[in-house]
């Protein structure tokens, strides 16, 4: 186990909480890990290799990874680092974009550990009921104290409703996958995090959050 925690940990930022990794390896149980990708644009990209990287070395401890093409939350758009609205993109764009994905992942990624599924397949369903009933699982000062926002907020610049959701939906992939890992950038830890709580409330065990540390790059394949 303390070799499995050693590779995991190499070139990572962040584990929320290392003692639930533990835990979680200690079970011997094939572990869920799950990385989320918007195909907001045509290409993955030089970046992206670094959690990429990290995926597989939960692959070669033999755990499952589910390649999570966020193409409903891609209509909302990522708010994470911006200072104002990002503009959503139509559904063909998302769809032509996500065929790109399938064929790069697995330049890295095994492709007998790896599950590639599209966040619309569940979102979907959740109809106008269970957003709602998705929006009670978290509070309002909660999404405020998330740095972007609350800077835009204290500057009196706009944050859209729909912008709110962006969190809460990723937050719900994790439910409906079941995760026990999420990895992805420094940018995304309150995303992850929500994650976290909305599993509690939906009475799973919570997610390890795993961060790693961003990279802005081109094309890397």
């Amino acid at each position: 186990m303390k070799e499995a925690l050693a590779i995991i940990k190499r070139g990572t930022d962040e584990i929320l909480t290392e003692s639930d990794l533990k835990k979680k390896l200690e079970s011997g149980k094939q572990l869920t890990v799950k990385a989320g990708f918007d195909p907001t644009a045509p290409d993955l990209h030089f970046g992206h290799t670094v959690l990429l990287n990290k995926l597989r070395h939960f692959q070669d401890l033999g755990h499952k990874v589910i390649f999570l093409i966020g193409d409903f939350t891609g209509q909302i758009g990522d708010p994470s680092g911006k200072n104002k609205t990002r503009p959503t993109l139509t559904s063909e764009e998302l769809v032509s974009n996500a065929k790109t994905y399938e064929k790069q992942v697995f330049k890295i990624l095994k492709k007998e550990l790896t599950e590639v599924k599209f966040n619309s397949e569940w979102c979907n369903k959740l109809g106008a009921d269970g957003l709602i009933k998705l929006a009670s699982k978290y509070n309002v000062a909660r999404m405020l104290e998330r740095d972007d926002f609350n800077k835009r907020y204290n500057a009196n610049q706009s944050i859209a409703v729909h912008e709110f959701l962006y969190p809460l939906v990723q937050g719900y992939d994790s439910v409906a996958l079941e995760a026990d890992v999420e990895c992805g950038g420094t940018d995304q830890k309150f995303n992850l995090l929500v994650g976290r709580e909305l599993q509690r409330a939906y009475d799973q065990e919570p997610q390890v959050v795993l961060t790693v540390p961003i990279l802005e790059g081109f094309r890397w394949y």
